[in-house]
């Protein structure tokens, strides 16, 4: 995954955020507050495992998305970003 997309997802989201579109999924997430979001984040970190037990390739990669995707919207209700996980993994793999 590039961070050109991580970007692209980050801007949508952000933008979901202000504008709060009716039939928005992602702001139907923020309507609902962190308690929904966290539930979700668990969902998807449940079904990326249950796909890796499968040993089934295409579900990894479709769950994994999911669980991106649902972080993405979780760092952005705390005013972060993707850029912050960056650094935090740079700083500590840093030599």
């Amino acid at each position: 995954m590039t961070n050109d997309i991580i970007a692209r997802v980050e801007r949508i989201i952000a933008q979901r955020q202000r504008e709060m579109p009716e039939g928005s999924y992602t702001a139907y997430l923020f309507r609902e507050g962190q308690d929904k979001m966290l539930k979700k984040l668990g969902e998807e970190t449940t079904e990326t495992v249950i796909a890796s037990k499968n040993q089934d390739r295409r579900e990894i990669a479709c769950e994994a998305s999911d669980l991106i995707y649902h972080l993405l919207v979780l760092l952005r209700y705390h005013d972060m970003a993707w850029s912050d996980i960056v650094a935090e993994m740079e700083h500590r793999h840093s030599e």
